[in-house]
């Protein structure tokens, strides 16, 4: 007879879980694996909301199991290591982002590529090792491999800091990968929301020059006067978009809904480079005779290697990179995700796990 969540490991541990696909998340008594001579065990202080958590507790693309407890963008101190630990001491700020483990034996772990890993596990909604369920960061207490943690700078807000593990690495790794990042570079992001407007403040620390590609008009002012973006298109106004086109080495789409990629395509540069990070849920329609007529690109790409996210947190803490946040007590989190899934947030809820999870 299989045990209770409860009752799997020796670690008592307390958070929010869904329960089926309403989404809805109430309090949750669960177990952590014992701390393994290769783990650490992180206190959690801070955890941001992404909007794949909303998917994933509402069942959206399929494959939630259920209790699911959510959380991927986890920072907070570590409390325990284990005796091969040498990346971390206890005491020391640590982050946590989707990855929790791979298979560390393929050619694309081998490249510090873990994300895509074949046999990738992320930190929740994964089958452990043990055939026992990950869960996430909505919790008190974490234990994970040391090499899936990432040290957090002392001069890096953990609660602005928190949304980076995953919306900042999301953007920053087909910036460089794609060779988007050097000074002087037109790029364009489309979407002003938890995603883009960290790829504003990175396009900027990089010395690029950065346009935001958006429907909404209202989103202006604040994209150019509080964001720092060079510009301005409003992708409904085909005016604005016909001036545009051509002047662009590279886009950075952000968007989760179905939209037209045709036009983003047009505002290209030859050999430029239109990178998906948002996942519509059903099929855009590609079309193919201008990439021929151009040589230009479309790739995806779905956040980044542990190499690669701890260089952009190094990178961040360099240059006052942080996220833009609203931090929210945990008994709110079920009003936050409500809000999410209308955009009514600026632009990425943080939940104080540390101050306001409370253990029955």
């Amino acid at each position: 007879m299989s045990k209770s969540p409860e009752e799997e490991h020796p670690q008592k541990a307390f958070g929010w879980a869904a329960r089926d696909t309403s989404g809805v998340l109430s309090p949750f008594k669960f177990s952590r694996r014992a701390n393994g001579e290769d783990d650490v065990t992180l206190k959690v202080l801070y955890c941001g909301i992404c909007h794949t958590d909303l998917h994933a507790v509402k069942n959206e693309w399929g494959n939630s199991v259920y209790p699911l407890l959510p959380g991927h963008e986890i920072v907070g101190v570590v409390t325990q290591v284990g005796p091969n630990v040498s990346k971390f001491k206890v005491g020391d700020k640590a982050g946590v982002g989707f990855l929790s483990e791979s298979c560390k034996s393929c050619s694309t772990c081998h490249q510090g590529w873990e994300n895509y890993c074949p046999k990738m596990m992320s930190i929740y909604n994964s089958t452990y090792h043990d055939g026992t369920m990950t869960y996430g960061g909505y919790s008190d207490m974490l234990v994970v491999n040391q090499n899936f943690a990432i040290c957090f700078p002392e001069n890096l807000p953990l609660d602005s800091g928190a949304p980076l593990l995953c919306a900042g690495i999301t953007v920053y790794s087909p910036m460089r990968y794609f060779g988007l990042s050097e000074p002087g570079m037109h790029l364009g992001v489309v979407g002003l929301g938890g995603l883009g407007h960290v790829a504003i403040k990175f396009g900027k620390a990089f010395g690029m020059k950065v346009t935001v590609i958006s429907t909404s008009p209202s989103k202006e002012k604040e994209a150019i006067e509080r964001l720092g973006a060079d510009s301005f298109l409003v992708s409904r106004n085909p005016a604005q978009m016909e001036a545009a086109m051509g002047t662009m080495d590279g886009i950075i789409d952000t968007v989760s809904a179905v939209h037209p990629i045709l036009p983003l395509i047009g505002l290209l540069k030859t050999n430029g480079k239109l990178v998906m990070v948002g996942a519509p849920e059903k099929p855009l329609e590609l079309p193919v005779f201008p990439l021929l007529f151009g040589r230009k690109t479309v790739a995806g790409s779905v956040i980044g290697g542990i190499k690669e996210t701890q260089e952009m947190i190094d990178f961040a803490a360099k240059h006052n990179i942080t996220a833009d946040i609203e931090v929210i007590q945990m008994d709110y989190v079920n009003t936050a995700m409500e809000r999410l899934a209308k955009a009514d947030v600026r632009y990425r809820f943080v939940i104080d796990v540390g101050n306001t999870l409370k253990s029955p």
